[in-house]
Order: C-alpha cells, then structure tokens, then sequence
C-alpha cells in the first residue's frame, strides 16, 4: 500500500466520520470496482463528468483508460477532498458543489459529455434531489450517453418508478466481490426515442 493510499483511506474515513450520509462508506473504492465502472470508457468517449470522485479512484482509472484530465470534470461537494482533486490533477476542471446543480454549470462551451461516472451515494439521498442529479447530469450528456453507478445495493439505486419519471433505463453491467464492500454497476441510458430528461428541470 502507498503513501498516497494511506492518505487516501484515513481521510476518506475521517470524512465519513462528519458526514456517513454524504460519504456513505469508510474506505474508498477498490481497483476492481474502478476498473468495472470505467469499462465501457475511453479516450474515444469525450468528455467525462464524474460525480463525488472523493479520493480520486475512478479519476485514476479513467486516466489510465485514456481519458485526459482536460476531458473530466469532477464534481465534489467535501471540500477536502475538493482541494486533493484540485492539487493532482490540475489539467482537469475541479467544481466544488452539490450533484444536484450541475444544471447550473456549463462545461467545455457547451460540448456534450459522453459519460458520466457516479460515486454518490443516491440510495441515502431523497428522491427529489436524485431526480435532479440525473437531470442535470443528462442535461450535460450526448444523447446516446451513459450515466455509471455502482451500489452496494441488490438491485438499481434507482426505482423503476424514478427510471420511468425521466425517461431512462437501467442495465446491470457487472459486480465485483473483491470490492469491500462487494459491488454492482448500473448503466442508465435515454429510453430509444424519449427526449433528453428536461422535464424534471424545475423539480425542488
């Protein structure tokens, strides 16, 4: 284990410690569970929004899947981890607030993001403003984007019902047991024909 990764886990559980709602677990993702969300990703893909990139596991593996730090946005609410981002990857376009106003933001002029990867966690979040993560975040998507989320959960972190309101689908793309805890990622994607997630636009 590294310095760095050291570093990593003891502030990760010092900022589950003031928040365990926000952060939702005591140890940052795995390799494994990083590998498995970022699959599907590639320098090919364009730009990336991450969501609560915490430590920067996910923002590690997108990199090394050819993703350049000028393509991603991450998004942190934890001011400490905020700065962490801030400081390693200085190429990258660091925001330091809530999921839930990405609306609010525009990003690389206008261009369309081609995923977005989500390490929040939406499962202790309520509905109102988890129908405003999902549709700020594919209000910033392409429209044959995807939206990536993992959950320690035995099924999607989001209903059918919330699904159906926005107009997406969810697909299981896989689960790792060498994740602590074990984990599942979900693929949410537009419905064929169904227009971009506009409507929920207004919802408080």
């Amino acid at each position: 284990m590294t310095d760095d990764t050291v570093a990593d886990a003891f502030g990760f559980f010092r900022a589950w410690l003031k928040d365990p709602l926000m952060v939702a677990a005591v140890a940052p993702s795995g390799r494994a569970l990083a590998s498995l969300i970022t699959s599907e990703i590639s320098g090919e893909t364009g730009p990336v929004i991450e969501l609560g990139p915490g430590t920067g596991v996910f923002t590690r593996a997108l990199i090394a899947r050819g993703v350049r730090q000028e393509d991603l946005a991450l998004v942190e609410l934890g001011s400490e981890f905020a700065i962490a981002l801030q400081f390693r990857y200085p190429a990258a376009r660091t925001l330091w607030m809530d999921a839930a106003r990405l609306c609010e933001v525009e990003l690389w002029g206008g261009v369309p993001a081609g995923a977005v990867v989500s390490g929040l966690p939406l499962l202790s979040m309520k509905a109102g403003k988890v129908l405003r993560v999902l549709t700020g975040a594919f209000d910033k998507l392409e429209p044959d984007g995807a939206f990536y989320q993992f959950t320690y959960g035995l099924r999607c972190p989001v209903g059918p019902q919330l699904l159906a309101e926005v107009g997406l689908r969810a697909e299981r793309i896989g689960g790792t047991l060498a994740n602590l805890p074990p984990a599942s990622v979900y693929r949410l994607t537009r419905l064929p024909g169904d227009p971009p997630a506009h409507r929920l636009r207004h919802v408080s």
